[in-house]
């Protein structure tokens, strides 16, 4: 009886795993932990804005997340948020302990609570914490415990239940609430009363309702399972995973598409169902997600879901064209290999290989169900795969396999084996193995090896056959290598080593590969390509403008004719189906692979256009490329804060704009910020709420009134500004994708207002005082240009009185040398003057001589009459002393010399006879009395009384000097 029971019991087991499998492919997990937003570990409830914005309930108040930036907004009395919902003006209504109300952006965009609590009746002011709001019909529902708050205009109503409310949601155009006591309620005409018979419902707890087709409604129970309403009936809906809901706990549930439910569970994780009850999908730890305990479920705007769990948030890249696939979850495995082969997904691991069997009929293997199992019998390092005359044939450390049904057989077993190549058109197949090449042959439905091909002993990993018959392989570390072999390919007539002096850039980590027709090298420094007629590589034209000198790691091309690449561990496709205006061509990357690849083992498998398989450290990757290039989420971005930056910064635009009190999407141009020029410098935040992109987003920004351009596009998500100069600003930021899609740009004005001194007002004093100083400036100038006229004039007269002086002083240097000139001419004519006296004494003295010679010869000869006889002669004489011509002369020539000497003592001195001016005229001359004597023809005592009787005629006193007395009289005159 106990084998039987067991029996069933592994029956129902295995019957449950096998119905209950997910999709092969997982979608991308990443999880937010409280250290990442700074907040209460447990995330009660989610919801999102127009605008992208994700809100959050969390213990600590409510969190929001744009993507890039986390925030936390607390209740006055910081109790803790359960439950949000948001209504058309962008108003966030929630609740905790005592308090309910909502959060609403001020003019600064900066969310601010504002309380209702007031409007509460004073009995129902205490209460517990908000377990559930809903907004229905332009009114706002909160619900405790223990009481039910009705909001609608400025009013509150409350409804008690008897047994307690748990449950309170809108469903169709109905709101539903369930009383612990009286089953579940329906709100009508104001008040709540039962939808369906109280027994239908008992015992239920119903923790979910919502719409699923026509006028059925779906319903979730805490235990029970899943139930369908229709009016007033409610049934049981049997699923394949009732074993996981009758023994868990559902804690929430949300229609997440047309047909499609996420039921969060508190230990089973999240499960996706259709309506029919089959599981699409089950997360759990095992796949990623941080907790098993899911409190709320958000469908984003991009169809990506986001859970609150115990311990922070996980985002579920549920909508997604990239899956993971794990062959085992429980092994980190690195993904070698893929193929799809006979209904059969093959992953070659680094540590055996395994398969999953295919839904029929699915385009996208990662979307289909499948478990995957260990092929037997390949427990080591799956190096390549390839399919060869319709068989699966395995390259592995041991040696090469072919796959037979879930095993292998073996090919080749003495040493391990890199790649498996055929070579038509013979369809022998070559074998590079660790040591060199090696033959096999198709015969008889068997794969023989043949022969190891003598020649080359060395390990060859990467292998080509071109159109000519040559084999192109690679070595590690010792470059290319060109071979030929002999007519029967068991040894080699002629190989090539192609290094550096071969147009290679090095010999380490080669690879070649024949794409359209050609042999390409990928190299450390970008591709090189194969030149026949040179026998060399050199870069490739192609090939370089793409890559540069970037290291090229993997190149293989699909059945489109399109190239993929792994380039510096970015994963990449060059689309010909995608041309630009200035290629044939588009090159499009994948940021969410970027560094993801198995380094060193890099593998791309393009079965089709919906299946590209990527290695990775971690089993591989799935891209459904044709889903995503056809993408249509909307590229936005979103300027998260804006913060002015002095002493202390300062938030000056919290992430909302509002116009018409309502939350916008742009700036109200009425309501522009203006900042003092002390907040000169700020701080730019901003994001994309494209969350499933956020690796693939790039943003520029541009602040109009300073940039004279774009900026570069940058993952960077801040941009600061310092010591703007005033003046009217717009910061203008938008985003990107790597498909090329780009954003409308978000813009944000502000005014920088000039300083005091920059003013209109100042600018106007500047003016008023530039004029007063330039008046004054021009009045001190003029006063300056008076005192530098009046000094000049001063100076002038100074000069001119210098002038004057220096006039005067030649003038009297003048009068000088003239009167030196006088002197000159009158010593000069004084000395004439006393020749001509010296001359009239000396003719005298001859004559006095000659008379008194004549007396005294005629007194020797004693002759009579002898005197007689001279009387004639005496006479003569006597009338020559009495000559009175020369004394004219004498005179004339004295009184110009003097001055008009005798002239002025004539007219002074009337009384004065000739022969007392005679005697004055030779007092002026300085002569002798007996030099006077002689001219007067007297004697001394003559002169003397000549002297006297002049003294007397003069009025002189006996003290004067007769001859001063002279010299004074003509100065005086003059």
């Amino acid at each position: 009886m106990t084998k039987n029971i067991v029996l069933v019991i592994t029956c129902c087991a295995l019957f449950f795993a096998a119905n209950a499998q997910s999709g092969i492919g997982i979608p991308a997990i990443k999880n937010y932990t409280h250290t990442d937003y700074n907040a209460g570990a447990e995330i009660f409830g989610a919801g999102q804005g127009k605008n992208g914005i994700l809100y959050f309930a969390n213990n600590d108040g409510l969190l929001t997340f744009d993507g890039s930036y986390w925030k936390i907004y607390q209740l006055p009395n910081k109790a803790a948020v359960k439950s949000l919902a948001m209504d058309a003006s962008g108003r966030i209504y929630v609740g905790g302990q005592d308090e309910i109300g909502y959060f609403f952006p001020d003019q600064e965009g900066i969310l601010k609570f504002h309380s209702i609590k007031q409007l509460l009746p004073a009995k129902a002011k205490q209460f517990a914490d908000i377990w559930n709001v809903v907004l229905f019909n332009n009114e706002v529902f909160f619900r405790t415990i223990e009481c039910i708050f009705e909001y609608k205009g400025n009013e509150i109503r409350t409804f008690d239940a008897y047994g307690g409310w748990r449950m309170l949601k809108q469903a169709g155009s109905q709101l539903y609430a369930e009383d612990e006591e009286e089953g579940l309620m329906i709100f009508k005409n104001g008040k709540w009363t039962l939808c369906c018979g109280k027994t239908q419902t008992n015992n239920l707890h119903i923790t979910c309702i919502m719409d699923s087709r026509d006028d059925t409604l779906f319903v979730a129970t805490l235990k029970g399972g899943l139930f369908f309403l229709k009016g007033s009936v409610i049934t049981k809906k049997t699923t394949s995973i009732d074993p996981i809901l009758h023994n868990d706990i559902i804690k929430c549930v949300e229609k997440i598409g047309n047909d499609e439910y996420a039921i969060g569970t508190m230990a089973n994780g999240l499960l996706i169902i259709n309506r029919d009850g089959r599981l699409l999908a089950q997360l759990s730890t095992v796949d990623g997600i941080e907790s098993n305990n899911v409190h709320s479920i958000l469908a984003d705007a991009d169809k990506n879901l986001w859970l609150g769990l115990e311990n922070g948030v996980a985002f579920i890249n549920y909508n997604t064209s990239i899956t993971h696939i794990y062959p085992s979850k429980n092994n980190q495995l690195k993904g070698n290999a893929v193929s799809v082969f006979g209904n059969k997904l093959f992953i070659g691991t680094s540590n055996g290989l395994y398969s999953a069997l295919l839904e029929a009929g699915q385009k996208d293997i990662s979307a289909g169900k499948g478990v995957f199992t260990e092929v037997a019998d390949t427990k080591g390092k799956v190096l390549s795969l390839n399919e060869i005359d319709g068989r699966l044939l395995v390259s592995h450390q041991d040696g090469a396999t072919v796959v037979d049904g879930n095993g292998v057989k073996p090919v080749i077993t003495d040493h391990g084996v890199w790649m498996l190549k055929s070579m038509p058109p013979s369809g022998d197949i070559i074998a590079g193995t660790f040591t060199g090449l090696q033959l096999i042959r198709y015969e008889n439905g068997n794969f023989r090896p043949v022969a190891k091909i003598d020649g080359i002993y060395e390990s060859l990993g990467n292998l080509v056959c071109d159109n000519n018959i040559a084999i192109w392989a690679t070595h590690p570390y010792r470059g290319i290598y060109k071979i030929l072999l002999s007519a029967d390919r068991t040894k080699i007539n002629r190989y090539t080593q192609y290094t550096t002096k071969d147009g290679l850039p090095s010999v380490l980590n080669n690879h070649v590969y024949l794409i359209k027709n050609k042999i390409i090298a990928t190299t450390e420094k970008g591709v090189f390509e194969y030149d026949a007629t040179k026998n060399k590589f050199s870069p490739s034209a192609f090939y370089s403008p793409i890559f540069g000198d970037a290291a090229v790691e993997f190149l293989t091309d699909d059945s489109l004719g399109n190239t993929w690449f792994i380039s510096s561990q970015r994963v990449g496709v060059i689309d010909f189906g995608k041309p630009t205006a200035r290629a044939g061509y588009s090159v499009i990357y994948f940021p969410e692979l970027a560094g993801q690849v198995a380094e060193g083992a890099e593998y791309i498998y393009p079965y089709n256009e919906e299946n590209i398989f990527i290695g990775s450290s971690d089993g591989v990757f799935h891209i459904n490329y044709h889903k995503y290039v056809q993408a249509t989420q909307k590229l936005n971005v979103l300027l998260s804060s804006v913060k002015a930056i002095a002493e202390k910064d300062s938030l000056i635009y919290g992430g909302f704009f509002i116009k018409n009190n309502r939350v916008s999407t742009d700036q109200d141009i009425g309501h522009i910020s203006t900042l003092t020029n002390h907040w000169n410098s700020f701080h730019f935040e901003y994001s994309s709420s494209l969350y499933a992109e956020k690796s693939n987003v790039e943003f520029s920004y541009k602040l109009i009134g300073f940039d004279e351009a774009w900026s570069k596009w940058s993952a960077k998500t801040d941009k600061d500004y310092t010591n703007l100069p005033y003046g009217w600003y717009t910061f203008s930021v938008k985003a990107r994708n790597n498909l090329g899609l780009v954003s409308t740009p978000v813009n944000y004005t502000f005014i920088v207002k000039p300083a005091w001194y920059q003013t209109v007002w100042a600018y106007v004093l500047y003016l008023s005082i530039a004029g007063l100083f330039i008046y004054y400036a021009s009045k001190i100038q003029r006063l300056r240009l008076a005192i530098q006229q009046r000094k000049h004039e001063e100076e002038q007269q100074r000069l001119s009185y210098l002038h004057s002086l220096e006039l005067d002083r030649n003038e009297k240097k003048i009068i000088s040398l003239k009167n030196e000139n006088l002197e000159a001419e009158l010593q000069y004519k004084n000395k004439e003057l006393a020749t001509m006296t010296m001359h009239l004494v000396d003719r005298g003295r001859l004559l006095l001589n000659i008379k008194d010679e004549l007396n005294n010869r005629i007194k020797k000869l004693n002759t009579p009459d002898l005197s007689y006889q001279f009387r004639s002669v005496f006479k003569l004489l006597s009338d020559t002393e009495k000559n009175d011509d020369d004394w004219k002369n004498f005179a004339i020539y004295f009184d110009e010399v003097h001055n008009n000497f005798l002239s002025t003592m004539k007219a002074k001195f009337p009384a004065l006879s000739s022969t007392d001016l005679k005697l004055c005229a030779y007092l002026r001359l300085n002569l002798s009395s007996k030099e006077i004597a002689q001219l007067l023809n007297i004697s001394l005592k003559g002169v003397e009384i000549s002297r006297y009787r002049l003294r007397k005629k003069l009025q002189l006193s006996t003290d004067v000097s007769l001859y001063d007395f002279l010299i004074e009289v003509t100065k005086a005159a003059h």
